[in-house]
């Protein structure tokens, strides 16, 4: 099964107490060790990868079947040499040049001024271009030369002179190898030249050797030589001798094809057919790392040993890292045999897997000088689930589903029948007895004469016991998966429960499900998704155990706790492993990044480790195990590289490349409108830690951010002005490396730059100019119109004044007006009073000579006085009189008559006249009198004017007459 981890690190060690300390270490040879695997689908380019490099950055190069591949830990890149070349070689000078070669191409690839990885062909040196009809296949750098080698010729060039030198073979060339600093190359004529001052010169001793594929330094003096088809042979300058290892009919039969000296005293070949092997100095093969020990492919195209020691293998399809410094070496059922494993443990030269298949074992070399190998088998009468192994007293115990079992070699003993063994504990209160917790209950183990056997199961509790325990004062502690905690008290045969008692929420614990229990160093803890508690006896409660919950961090809601050692235990957080020691009081260490690469791949609830000797833990895994070395513990003293600053990329609008090397470019300058870029860095460290990156912008922020995993930042939108992008990495939390820049300038916007500011210091004198000419205009225009106001205020007053006298004449005229209307009113008032006045006059008059006696007493005659009366009726109702009243009445009541006529048709003249009458407020005995008619004929007039008037009853006559 290939497994692909997506983050990698890259880690350049510079000291030399580093590289010695690399050195001294030892390859395990139980199991293999950790492979990352970067499958084609990871780096996106083609499947074989023919050769590998490192430059002084930490950035890997591979010679891919599509181009140049490069890695800087975070993003890959493919970068095409002339005509889509397979790239068979890559070499990198360490001073900014990385050699490539291809069939008729050679040439190099340096950073542009703007940190962009362009390509530099050399073919143009090269007189006879007939001599370039050939696949480059090996590229070495040799200070100021760097030599590319053919099948057919090797080209020295000198990048001082920058000239080709062309050393013909006429096709016999196989491969050269450089060895310390001389170089040596296998000939198809079964020799071995030595390239010496441009020359080739004989290898003594060396007539006969063919398909020379690999030399290696072996000691001081020697080489140690891989060939294609007889084997390895060491050569001490004089001769070549047959070295007799278990290695050479390995290699033999699996086609060796490269090799690498890995630590200064192992050899690492790649193999055609069956992955890699490595070997030590005497020969013994100390891993073997094929498909099924986690590569890809078994074809090993390349090899090569970084500056951590890491092995990066060129497959025919991918790439993958060996860690061979790890302190962690697996064993993977790639074909599923056993199933999952739930426990493992090493008893008697024998390695026991306890799964859900049943229980499996192989043998186990305690030599540690002797490489292991595992064939595992299954012991009949095992099938089904198994849940615990445990050694106690020499006895080998096995928890199985079915009940509990005694394990001799390859033979089981069943003792119990109970189904469900789930754990085993040793008792304090009587060594020579056992408490095993069950699927119903507990039960009790003897130990007689060395062997233990079945006693019996207690009475007075049936319930599931996943993890029991007991106390300095002889109590059982149960867990129950869903009820809480119990606490048993047995009586003193060991038969029955006198007491029990249920420890819930009340109590103090978060809650009743997934408890578990532990002994911590001789103390009872109980763990939870909440962090570890402890019982206190007095309160009969429960506490959180903060001394231990605050010094352990993430690991206070650990599900289990095993004991490595006396004051070392591990702690396993649902999958998450970590290894806490205890040494010194009052201090308690923790270590997890060394376990990161087996997280989340143990048995849930079922995490195993056991201890195989003071240096070797065995950890169970869901398909296999792991191994854990002490002795290559790593040192957390080294200094930490610096963070890598890779690609910049602009993402305002449509992303595109800014450089590819942040660290490597000067002088970046963006422009205001593409003012969104991102950083993407990362740190090249070689070993399993939990990095977090920490940046800074000078010029934006005056804080440094919190540390995060994320290794890349966008910043968008800022503003114009230069900055200084600094980041650093904190490795588990501990080891903070050394600060990494990046300077760049957001360039101005043209309205921002000292032209702009010059167009506008000239619009602003302009502006100036002009407004001073403005203003001093606006100024005069200004006074004038003051003075015009002024003036217009004094016409204003003038007016003002004309319009008060002109007031004051309408007031006097009004008034003058007012009082000829009263006059004429007075003057209609008396007419009409005069007319009354005459007509009573002419009545009375009437009325005398209608009283008037001749001489003799007699009243004259009616005809006499006929026509007296006569001319008195005429002279009473004479219509001049009339019309002179209204012509006046007229003139001072608004026509008053023309209204009557209009609103009211139907007024005949004498309605008219008594309107008027009326409208004066005359009497009816004046009103009788002008019109010459009786008091009784007047309200007769009266009722008949209401009538065509059509008042109402509750309306006063002379009022509507008057508001008319």
């Amino acid at each position: 099964m290939i497994r692909v981890i997506k983050t990698v690190y890259i880690w350049v060690v510079v000291l030399g107490l580093a590289s010695a300390k690399l050195h001294a270490q030892d390859i395990q040879n139980i199991g293999v060790p950790y492979v990352e695997n970067f499958p084609k689908n990871i780096y996106q380019s083609g499947n074989q990868n023919w050769s590998i490099t490192q430059d002084e950055h930490g950035v890997f190069y591979f010679g891919n079947s599509e181009g140049l591949l490069s890695y800087d830990g975070r993003f890959w890149e493919n970068h095409q040499i002339p005509h889509h070349l397979i790239v068979r070689s890559v070499a990198a000078d360490n001073k900014g040049h990385i050699f490539t070669g291809g069939y008729g191409e050679m040439g190099y690839w340096e950073y542009d001024e703007k940190a962009i990885l362009k390509y530099h062909s050399l073919t143009n040196l090269v007189k006879d271009k007939s001599k370039l009809n050939n696949e480059i296949w090996k590229i070495y750098v040799d200070n100021n030369q760097i030599i590319f080698q053919t099948f057919a010729n090797i080209f020295i060039y000198n990048n001082q002179t920058n000239t080709i030198k062309v050393i013909e073979g006429n096709g016999s060339f196989i491969f050269m190898f450089k060895v310390g600093k001389r170089y040596l190359i296998g000939t198809a004529n079964n020799k071995i030249y030595e390239l010496i001052n441009d020359k080739l010169n004989l290898l003594k001793g060396s007539e006969g050797i063919s398909g020379v594929l690999s030399i290696l330094p072996y000691g001081d003096n020697s080489f140690l030589v891989g060939t294609a088809k007889n084997g390895l042979f060491l050569y001490n300058g004089e001769r070549f001798t047959k070295w007799e290892s278990e290695a050479n009919d390995f290699l033999k039969t699996y086609q060796l094809n490269n090799g690498v000296k890995i630590f200064n005293k192992y050899f690492a070949f790649g193999t055609i057919l069956n992955g890699v092997i490595i070997l030590d100095q005497n020969g013994k093969i100390v891993q073997h790392i094929n498909k099924s020990g986690g590569l890809q492919n078994n074809t090993v195209l390349s090899l090569f040993v970084d500056n951590s020691q890491n092995l990066w293998v060129g497959l025919d399809n991918g790439i993958d890292r060996v860690e061979l410094n790890s302190p962690l070496y697996f064993y993977f059922d790639k074909n599923g045999a056993f199933g999952t494993v739930y426990s493992s443990i090493i008893f008697n030269d024998k390695i026991y897997l306890g799964t859900n298949q049943g229980l499996y074992y192989s043998n186990w070399n305690s030599d540690p000088a002797k490489r292991q190998s595992f064939n595992f088998k299954f012991i009949p009468g095992s099938q089904g689930q198994v849940w615990d192994l445990s050694v106690y007293d020499g006895n080998l115990f096995c928890g199985h589903n079915n009940g509990t079992y005694l394990v001799k070699d390859n033979t089981i003993e069943k003792i119990s029948s109970i189904s469900g063994g789930w754990t085993l504990k040793k008792m304090n209160s009587s060594p020579d007895k056992l408490i095993q917790g069950t699927y119903t209950g507990l039960v009790i183990y003897q130990n007689i004469k060395g062997k233990y056997i079945f006693s019996h199961q207690i009475d007075g509790f049936n319930q599931p016991c996943r993890y029991v325990e007991q106390d300095n004062r002889g109590n059982i502690w149960v867990s129950h998966p869903y009820k809480g905690i119990f606490k048993i008290n047995l009586s003193s045969d060991l038969r029955t429960v006198k007491s029990t008692k249920v420890y819930d929420e009340n109590y103090g614990i978060p809650t009743t499900y997934g408890i578990n229990i532990f002994n911590l160093d001789g103390r009872i803890v109980f763990s939870s998704d909440s962090g570890f508690y402890v019982y206190d006896e007095i309160s009969d409660r429960f506490a959180k155990y903060n001394e231990l919950n605050d010094k352990i961090g993430s690991f206070s809601s650990s599900n289990k706790l095993i004991k490595a050692d006396d004051k070392k235990f591990w702690f396993v957080d649902h999958g998450k492993v970590a290894l806490a020691n205890f040494s010194n009081a009052g201090k308690i260490s923790i270590d997890s990044s060394l376990f990161n690469v087996i997280n989340g791949r143990m048995v849930k609830n079922y995490e195993n480790i056991s201890k195989i000797n003071d240096n070797l833990f065995l950890i169970s895994v869901d398909d296999g195990f792991v191994i854990f070395s002490k002795k290559v513990f790593p040192d957390r003293s080294v200094a930490l590289p610096k963070v890598f600053i890779g690609k910049i990329e602009n993402i305002t609008s449509d992303n595109y490349l800014i450089t590819e090397s942040g660290l490597i470019s000067k002088q970046v300058s963006i422009p205001y409108s593409q003012n969104s870029i991102r950083i993407n860095y990362s740190l090249p460290y070689y070993r399993q830690g939990e990095i977090k990156y920490q940046y800074l912008l000078d010029g934006y922020s005056n804080s440094w951010s919190s540390w995060s995993a994320s290794s890349q930042k966008d910043f968008t939108n800022l503003p114009y002005g230069k900055y200084n992008f600094k980041v650093r990495a904190i490795v588990n939390n501990v080891t903070i490396s050394s600060i990494s820049q990046f300077e760049f300038e957001i360039i101005p916007p043209f309205y921002a730059t000292i032209w702009a500011w010059m167009f506008y210091l000239i619009i602003f004198s302009v502006l100036v100019y002009f407004f001073r000419i403005f203003y001093f205009k606006k100024l005069e225009k200004h006074q004038r119109n003051i003075q015009k106001h002024l003036q217009e205020e004094q016409d204003e007053l003038l007016r003002q004044e004309n319009i008060i006298n002109e007031q004051k004449l309408i007031k006097l005229k009004n008034e003058k007006l007012q009082a000829e209307l009263e006059s004429k009113g007075r003057e209609v008032t008396n007419s009409a009073m005069n007319i009354v006045y005459k007509n009573e006059l002419l009545q009375k008059i009437k009325d005398e000579i209608a009283n008037l006696k001749d001489k003799e007493g007699k009243k004259l005659a009616e005809e006499q006085l006929r026509k007296v009366e006569k001319i008195i009726d005429e002279s009473m109702s004479n219509e001049q009189d009339w019309n002179l009243f209204e012509t006046s009445f007229n003139e001072t009541h608004e026509n008053f008559f023309k209204k009557l006529k209009h609103d009211y048709p139907d007024l005949v003249p004498n309605d008219l006249k008594l309107c008027a009458y009326l409208r004066l407020n005359m009497s009816s005995k004046e009103m009788a009198s002008l019109l010459n008619i009786s008091l009784r004929g007047m309200e007769i007039r009266r009722y008949r004017l209401r009538k065509k008037l059509s008042l109402p009853h509750d309306k006063n006559l002379v009022e509507f007459l008057i508001e008319l």
